[in-house]
């Protein structure tokens, strides 16, 4: 059926069966926090009469420089080397709905240059880059191949911890719960793991974890 579909595309530009990422639909919209689609239509605020309340709405669901989570279909790897003799890409990569263009930079690149490759399902995970008169793109932090990181837990050991950093501890893990895409929480102590809910767990949010508890005391 991939290869069925993979012809399709080669020779007229579109799948004709089916899509690549039909069967992974449901693991898409649970894992992911944005689409192609959402994005057009970020795009095409400026361009649509709305009412300024929901006008207002729309355009605070997505910020510049915002955390998020793509996943899709690499369907074009373009590399470039900066001016500083760094190299970078720009790769496409295709959802149910459309395509968004992800900017690789060099850390990136290098960690992530394996599995940028046409064909490859992808998770990106980076920050929103919008600019007037500009499609949105993203700016990647770590890309993987789809569904490698479904079974991540953060596991936080409380051995020998006093009661106020255990307060700060549950507070942390209360506020910094989130509506979807969260990453699981585990404490260890005296040798047990137990759940303790989950977060949406950002670079920032894991350091503020880490000065709180300490670094040592964290692992994924």
């Amino acid at each position: 059926e991939r290869d069925l579909l993979s012809m399709e595309k080669e020779m007229l530009g579109i799948y004709i069966s089916g899509h690549p990422l039909e069967k992974l639909r449901k693991q898409i919209e649970q894992q992911t926090n944005v689409s192609s689609i959402k994005l057009k239509e970020l795009a095409n605020l400026q361009s649509t009469v709305l009412d300024e309340g929901e006008y207002v709405a729309r355009k605070n669901e997505y910020k510049d420089g915002q955390f998020v989570k793509y996943a899709g279909i690499i369907t074009s790897v373009k590399k470039k080397y900066t001016k500083n003799n760094t190299i970078m890409a720009f790769v496409t990569v295709e959802d149910l709905y459309g395509t968004v263009e992800i900017i690789v930079f060099e850390n990136c690149y290098n960690d992530s240059s394996k599995y940028l490759v046409e064909e490859n399902i992808v998770m990106v995970e980076g920050r929103l880059s919008l600019r007037e008169d500009e499609e949105p793109k993203i700016v990647a932090r770590t890309i993987k191949p789809f569904g490698e990181d479904k079974q991540r837990i953060l596991t936080i050991d409380i051995n020998g911890m006093e009661e106020p950093e255990k307060d700060k501890l549950r507070g942390l893990i209360r506020f910094f719960h989130g509506e979807r895409n969260n990453m699981p929480v585990q404490i260890m102590e005296d040798g047990d793991l137990k759940p303790c809910g989950a977060i949406y767990l950002t670079d920032d949010i894991l350091k503020e974890f880490q000065e709180t508890v300490g670094k040592e005391r964290i692992e994924i």
